[in-house]
């Protein structure tokens, strides 16, 4: 399986310039190590600031990437520098990704007494493994339950009790966690591990398996959790996903009146006592699919929609969503669109309408009820899945006009869409949208690729859109793109406010500046170099000597060899205790 095709155009689109020149910075020394590929998954191993290494996962299909992830805390904009370094080995190095079998091929290698020794092996290396193995063996060998013709079958195949000792566990180990003073400990992570398989078999339609295993977790934690809440640790997150859980299994198991108490009972008990919210939960439980007016609406009744009486809660949409959820899991359509129409979730209306085939009616409808930038970016991608491209590309240009958060990710994805069907003017107004607010040397040199003739014009307004400009780690943007016009001015203002944290924006900006104003040059690097002597900061003085370097090249341009040699004597003699620096200035190119 190889990998979709990775250009450094797709690489810098998703990450800013600060994670792009450092994630190049990594991948240049050699930091990616490990790169793997099995199947769909890629892994490599890249080495950080912590002791370490950071690990990164590519999933794909046969056409593109599906999920990218680090284990790094970066939160921010875009891919961090671990995942652009790993994307670059991919870019400029496929050939020395190691291919390695899939886990379904190690183990077909194997026969039925080596599979039982690699698992006993696999256990005595790590213990806990035998509690999941436990699990998965009484799923897989439980038998099927007999279906009952004549009454509504209700069943759990599924033994509670190992979900309330690997809850048990977690909740121990996290509290070890604590007591060894680790800052990171993956308490909610892994208990939402947990909850993510009650999720699966409800999606599988066992609604009444997911209740069982909800029952265990929830009871374990509220029981359990005075143990880490000691510590600091807060169950917003935990609740909170729990409660998604609890509401999808509610709405797909089959419960009897006496069932339905017994949850409620505990879900009221559980919210007191663990100061949780499950009032979703609480009112799909009473709801259920029999609400009468919940029942004229899946009947197409939209105008008799009164679920809430007074005031509506504030879980109204997730609830509608979890709905809708389900009835497109259930292959439930119609009842689908009559429930988002009438619960006023445009884009799941709209866009299933697009799923369904019926583009014409997605493209009168969205007329009227498409409000949102998110709504039309929704719509946009499920038309072109449907092959109706040129539909896909209205939709995303009505989009760029309306409210929302996902402006230049729809710009870019229309300007590609345009330039596919030959629309050159429609790919350079979307280009120019996203352009609007997040500035990029690469999409300003697409807009002048588009712009032809009318270029000149262009370019001042989006001169005037980088310089006032001030969203986070865009300094290197605006270096990029001065230097490109050859703005020095503007280039050297930029570069004067940054800190040596920036040097490589920097030195590019006094390579350039060196010819126009040397004066500005000598005095900024300079005053770089002399903090990193002056504090006799040892490991940074290679960094002191490359700003050095530029003030010899800015005297030596300016015909001041003089100037230098005085300047550097005196250097010498200020710091002459300071062996490594001395060295360091009178190796060749420092005369």
């Amino acid at each position: 399986m190889s990998i979709p095709s990775i250009s450094e155009f797709t690489i810098r689109r998703n990450a800013n310039a600060k994670s792009f020149q450092r994630g190049e910075a990594y991948y240049e020394s050699g930091a990616v190590n490990a790169v793997t590929q099995r199947g769909h998954l890629l892994q490599a191993e890249v080495e950080g600031n912590q002791a370490k290494p950071y690990r990164v996962s590519l999933n794909f299909d046969s056409s593109e990437l599906l999920s990218v992830n680090c284990s790094c805390a970066y939160d921010f904009d875009g891919w961090c520098k671990h995942i652009v370094a790993t994307m670059l080995v991919c870019a400029r190095q496929p050939e020395t990704i190691e291919q390695r079998p899939t886990l379904e091929e190690l183990l077909n290698r194997l026969d039925h007494v080596q599979t039982q020794r690699l698992l006993q092996e696999l256990v005595a290396e790590y213990p806990p493994l035998i509690e999941v193995i436990d699990r998965h063996v009484y799923w897989m060998t439980s038998p099927a339950p007999q279906q009952n013709t004549t009454k509504t079958l209700r069943y759990t195949a599924v033994d509670p009790a190992p979900f309330r000792r690997q809850v048990r566990q977690i909740i121990r180990d996290a509290v070890r966690y604590f007591e060894e003073g680790c800052e990171e400990d993956p308490l909610c992570e892994e208990l939402l591990s947990v909850v993510q398989t009650a999720v699966d078999f409800s999606e599988r339609g066992e609604g009444n398996n997911a209740i069982a295993i909800l029952e265990a977790i929830t009871s374990t934690c509220v029981e359990n959790w005075h143990d880490v809440a000691e510590y600091g640790a807060e169950n917003d997150e935990i609740a909170r996903e729990l409660n998604d859980a609890w509401c999808e299994a509610i709405l797909t198991a089959e419960l009897s009146l006496e069932e339905k108490v017994d949850v409620q009972v505990n879900l009221e008990a559980w919210q007191d006592e663990w100061d949780a919210d499950f009032r979703m939960s609480l009112e799909a439980l009473r709801q259920g699919w029999d609400y009468l007016p919940l029942v004229k609406v899946l009947q197409g009744n939209l105008t008799e929609m009164e679920v809430w009486q007074g005031e509506t809660p504030d879980y109204v949409d997730d609830l509608a969503l979890m709905r809708l959820k389900i009835l497109e899991r259930q292959e439930r359509y119609q009842e689908y669109l009559y429930l988002a129409q009438a619960e006023g979730q445009n884009q799941q209306y709209l866009t299933m309408l697009g799923q369904l085939g019926r583009v014409e009616e997605a493209m009168n409808a969205a007329q009227i009820q498409m409000n949102s930038m998110e709504e039309a970016f929704a719509l946009a991608k499920t038309l072109s899945e449907q092959g109706a491209l040129q539909q896909a590309l209205e939709i995303a240009q009505s989009g760029l006009n309306l409210q929302g958060n996902c402006q230049y990710h729809l710009g870019i994805w229309a300007s590609e869409l345009a330039e596919e069907l030959g629309d050159h003017e429609a790919a350079l107004l979307a280009i120019q949208a996203a352009f609007q607010v997040k500035p990029s040397f690469f999409d300003y040199q697409k807009i002048e690729e588009f712009a032809g003739e009318n270029w000149e014009i262009i370019k001042t307004d989006l001169l005037q859109i980088v310089r006032s400009y001030e969203g986070w780690g865009t300094e290197s943007v605006k270096v990029d793109i001065f230097l490109y016009e050859e703005l020095i001015d503007d280039a050297i203002a930029i570069a004067s406010e940054l800190s040596s944290y920036s040097s490589e924006s920097i030195l590019r900006v006094m390579n350039a500046a060196i010819p126009y104003n040397p004066n500005w040059v000598i005095a900024n690097a300079r005053r770089r170099a002399e903090k990193i002597m002056n504090a006799g900061k040892a490991e940074y003085y290679d960094e002191a000597i490359e700003w050095l370097k530029m003030a010899r090249a800015a005297y030596l341009e300016s015909a001041r060899k003089a100037d230098w040699l005085s300047y550097r004597d005196e250097l010498m003699q200020t710091h002459a205790r300071k062996r490594k620096l001395m060295g360091m200035l009178k190796e060749r190119g420092m005369e």
